[in-house]
């Protein structure tokens, strides 16, 4: 059965197990985005949504939806893909004025109606895949829009969020009936960034808001973000002269992947040990290079969203400028085996703290870029950070 269908099953059970009891959560006085009263910030995070048309993502038995109706005038639709969950919603609310609840799946729906000035989820886009419903959301909110999500980090057995973009079995829990199990996309708020960035958002905070009780394992992300606008439309531009330009520059990609046996790291026909990576063809962008490249040396599956571009480290050798774009690779599918026709092969996995002696400059140069802790000798090259919120421009320097 599909990830999301089962989901939907899982929610359907709950929502008809609520109504047999008859229960229904009190509206509450203030938003909050975790189970745990008083933790974290309240709908002050949305911005002024004061008749704005807001869009609740999974809204459940629509407390959430009818609190920020009333308190703060705004105009909701709750859309909740469950039946169940649906009626006790719309059963018990349906004569608040400006709520209104949808049932359906949540990207059907936003591809039919009007863009909204606001979107926020409690706890529940992590049960959609956010390859289909972030798109969605993209073009279902207007420009500027925020969007914010309440997010499981960790969660009842202690276990972390995965770095790798695929669900994972979670339990609904309910006090007297058996769990229901349900497929969750927990992904580390880097991932999460990634995601959103991706699809078109730029976020602006991620915060970890803990259960009150320290010994408790459980962690909520509240991610905060909003929609980026409109690419404006293009303008001109002259085409370059027909005379080739004089070889001046070299442009290559180098890749970390990081996993619990350690770095990856091949060994060059030379006798150097490298990085995965290679020299940018053309018309070909630097994430597009990493996994071609990863997959050309290593037999390694990636996508281009599983890397997260480093920066740009350059030095000067032997009058080439040379261009390194380091890239950190999230995700892959597979296991690094030698190529027939590479020039570097034996891949093996390295702990960190344990790194051979030996290392292709390059490779030396990124990994002090990403981890300036490495004790790694190499000469120095100026590194410029691409990631959202680093520090400026600086030299990369080897030990001496």
């Amino acid at each position: 059965m599909p990830v999301e269908d089962i989901n939907a099953q899982a929610w359907t059970v709950y929502g008809k197990r609520q109504l047999a009891r008859a229960y229904m959560p009190p509206i509450p006085d203030r938003l909050a985005w975790t189970p745990w009263e008083g933790v974290g910030p309240g709908a002050e995070v949305l911005g002024d949504i004061t008749g704005r048309r807001v869009l609740d993502i999974g809204s459940g038995a629509g407390h959430h939806a009818v609190h920020i109706a009333k308190a703060h005038g705004a105009r909701v639709t709750g859309i909740e893909l469950s039946p169940t969950q649906h009626e006790r919603a719309a059963s018990t609310h349906a004569d608040v004025p400006d709520v209104e609840f949808a049932q359906g799946d949540v990207a059907e729906y936003l591809a039919k109606a009007e863009p909204f000035d606001a979107a926020y989820a409690i706890g529940t886009l992590a049960f959609t895949d956010p390859h289909r419903v972030l798109p969605a959301l993209r073009d279902g909110l207007r420009p500027g829009a925020p969007l914010i999500l309440s997010l499981l980090h960790t969660d009842l057995h202690g276990r972390g969020p995965s770095t790798e973009v695929a669900p994972r079995e979670q339990m609904i829990l309910l006090r007297d009936d058996p769990p229901l199990p349900t497929q969750m996309w927990v992904l580390a708020p880097q991932l999460w960034e990634d995601l959103l960035t991706e699809y078109g958002f730029r976020v602006e905070a991620i915060d970890l808001l803990h259960h009150p009780e320290e010994s408790a394992p459980v962690i909520q992300q509240l991610i905060r973000a909003h929609r980026l606008p409109d690419r404006p439309a293009r303008v001109s531009s002259r085409p370059r002269s027909t005379k080739p330009p004089l070889a001046h520059a070299a442009v290559g990609v180098g890749a970390i992947l990081l996993s619990e046996q350690g770095l990856l790291l091949g060994r060059h026909r030379r006798g150097t040990l490298e990085l995965p990576g290679g020299t940018v063809e053309a018309r070909e962008s630097f994430e597009a290079t990493v996994v071609r490249e990863l997959r050309e040396e290593t037999g390694l599956i990636a996508r281009p969203a599983d890397v997260r571009l480093l920066g740009t480290l350059v030095d000067h050798i032997e009058g080439i400028l040379r261009v390194t774009v380091g890239a950190h690779v999230h995700a892959w599918r597979g296991q690094p085996a030698t190529q027939p026709n590479e020039s570097v092969g034996d891949w093996a996995w390295h702990p960190l703290d344990q790194l051979p002696d030996g290392l292709f400059v390059c490779s030396a140069q990124i990994l002090t870029a990403w981890r300036p802790d490495l004790l790694i000798d190499h000469t120095p090259a100026h590194f410029t950070p691409f990631a959202y919120g680093t520090p400026p421009a600086k030299p990369v320097d080897g030990l001496a």
